[in-house]
């Protein structure tokens, strides 16, 4: 996909506008739910109206190859998710604070 100079693809693969940490899957997530660019531009104030406009035409031109990046970034994000390690329960969490008190005392 050829992105424009308000788009930039960084080392790890994550495109985002030029100068922001919002990447374009966030923007085309709020915008399949109904978002308006104005509404975008309210969600996210340090973005221009006019960037917003200029995005969402990029998205609504590479509608296919932009859905792909963005379900590609989802498949990631619940791969990393489910592959993370367990934390503790609300049992456990309470055995470590009773020990803890027990010291303290």
């Amino acid at each position: 996909m050829d992105l424009p100079d308000f788009l930039v693809q960084d080392a790890d693969g994550f495109i985002h506008l030029s100068g922001h940490r919002i990447g374009i899957q966030h923007l085309v997530h709020f915008y399949g739910e109904g978002y308006s660019p104005e509404m975008l531009a309210e969600a996210f104030p340090t973005l221009s109206l006019a960037l917003m406009h200029k995005t969402l035409g990029f998205y609504l031109e590479n509608q296919a190859e932009v859905d792909a990046y963005v379900a590609s970034c989802r498949e990631e994000v619940e791969r990393q998710a489910s592959s993370a390690p367990q934390g503790p329960g609300l049992a456990e969490l309470r055995r470590r604070l009773a020990a803890r008190r027990a010291l303290a005392s």
